[in-house]
């Protein structure tokens, strides 16, 4: 049993609150046990200068961890994007760029800004899992108003940590989890069960095929509940 009393193979409790600010066209609060992240989607009716020629669209992400995020204050990030934080960010753009048809968009960028209110290990994962609700919604607004006319999703996404630690695989690590991993472990899948992101890490060990095999497998099982959840929160709607 683990130290929240879930099993090896169990999400901690998650729920996605759409429509969670006004402004956005489409926001979103994950909260994935004590891990809770913003997730805002905007319209930005132009793109990068490197973009323009292709007449395609961009869907790019920003992720930042609010001061009092964590139980020691972090200082905001002024002046410069840390390494950690230009990382995550990445990786949250690739995940996203990974199921939209970004021709379909015209020269258009949509930004997904992952703010984490609250950290307890898992804000990647979490933030890949809200931002891609947050793009459905600003998607939907988008066709509303006509900027375009196609569906420009080709598939789901969503991301889950899994870690081994005192020698055994666990789901969706939480902070206490995630320090003390052996072998630390982000994956992100999309629902044709294709991989966008394997980061499987030796912290404390080296881990052997069949440890990726099997972490591969517990976490391909965590992202398929993550889409059932995804589905479920977009199919009830928006007060």
């Amino acid at each position: 049993m683990r130290p929240d009393g879930r099993r090896p193979d169990e999400l901690r409790p998650l729920t996605l609150q759409r429509g969670f600010t006004r402004a956005a066209p489409g926001s979103v609060l994950i909260r994935a046990g004590g891990t809770h992240v913003l997730c805002t989607a905007s319209i930005d009716e132009t793109v990068p200068a490197w973009r323009e020629a292709s007449g395609a669209g961009w869907v790019t992400a920003e992720y930042d961890m609010l001061p009092g995020a964590t139980p020691q204050r972090r200082p905001r990030e002024r002046t410069r994007v840390d390494g950690r934080t230009q990382e995550i960010q990445r990786l949250i753009g690739r995940s996203l760029r990974a199921v939209v048809a970004l021709s379909r968009l015209g020269p258009r960028t949509i930004t997904l800004d992952c703010d984490v209110l609250q950290a307890d290990g898992g804000t990647r994962t979490a933030a890949v899992t809200g931002a891609y609700v947050a793009l459905c919604d600003a998607l939907a607004v988008g066709r509303r108003r006509g900027l375009w006319r196609e569906d420009v999703l080709r598939a789901g996404v969503a991301a889950v940590s899994v870690g081994r630690v005192d020698g055994t695989l666990r789901l969706d690590l939480d902070y206490r989890e995630d320090v003390a991993a052996e072998v630390d472990c982000n994956l992100v899948m999309t629902t044709r069960g294709e991989w966008v992101e394997v980061q499987a890490t030796a912290e404390r060990a080296a881990y052997t095929d069949a440890d990726l095999a099997a972490m591969l497998e517990l976490g391909r099982r965590g992202i398929e509940r993550l889409f059932e959840l995804q589905r479920a929160a977009l199919a009830e709607g928006l007060t």
